[in-house]
């Protein structure tokens, strides 16, 4: 049983700080410590949007802002899965609700190629933010070879819906990409819970 509450709670929250709320810096200021107030918790995140299927990652849609200013999404890894290096576009802030997960970052070379920083693991209850502003390439994996990790993600747009790139790792070539989703359902944040 999931208590959907809590990401009403979050959306309702994150739409305020939005709303509010004009540089980058200061919505990921005031995103940071809500998405830990929410992954504190496991017990919100509806089964349907925590399954693993396949050789691949998921990514599912959990909210989108009518006006596309921001997006909250579940990313579940089974074990051993990662995603391609890739960038994307808007400030963005990540927390592990369950797992642990392990992200690189890239810096372009004068001449094109990427530069690897060292992998930076996020475990459970963890935030980190990503921004245009500060470098925004990097790859993502599950940190564990023997368990899914289930990472929350808020970006400032409708992610699935935004042109992104996706970089070789020997040339540092991109090439466009829109990831879209895994669901074509969203949770229902406002069940009527009065009816019998």
């Amino acid at each position: 049983m999931s208590d959907i509450a809590r990401l009403r709670s979050f959306v309702t929250d994150t739409a305020k700080i939005v709303e509010t709320e004009t540089s980058e810096a200061a919505i990921l200021a005031r995103l940071k410590p809500k998405l830990a107030a929410l992954i504190a918790h496991d017990d919100w995140l509806p089964e349907a949007y925590a399954a693993t299927f396949g050789a691949r990652y998921r990514q599912y849609l959990l909210y989108a802002d009518p006006l596309d200013r921001f997006s909250v999404v579940s990313f579940v890894w089974g074990p051993n899965q990662s995603m391609p290096i890739h960038d994307h576009g808007v400030w963005g802030a990540i927390g592990v609700l369950r797992g642990e997960e392990v992200s690189i970052g890239y810096e372009r070379r004068a001449d094109g190629t990427l530069q690897a920083e060292p992998p930076e693991r996020l475990g459970a209850g963890e935030v980190a933010v990503v921004s245009p502003e500060r470098g925004d390439i990097r790859g993502i994996a599950n940190g564990l070879a023997d368990a899914t990790t289930i990472s929350i993600h808020v970006y400032g747009a409708n992610i699935g819906r935004v042109r992104r790139s996706v970089f070789d790792p020997d040339t540092g070539t991109a090439h466009d990409f829109i990831s879209g989703y895994s669901n074509d359902t969203v949770p229902n944040l406002w069940p009527d819970n009065t009816r019998s």
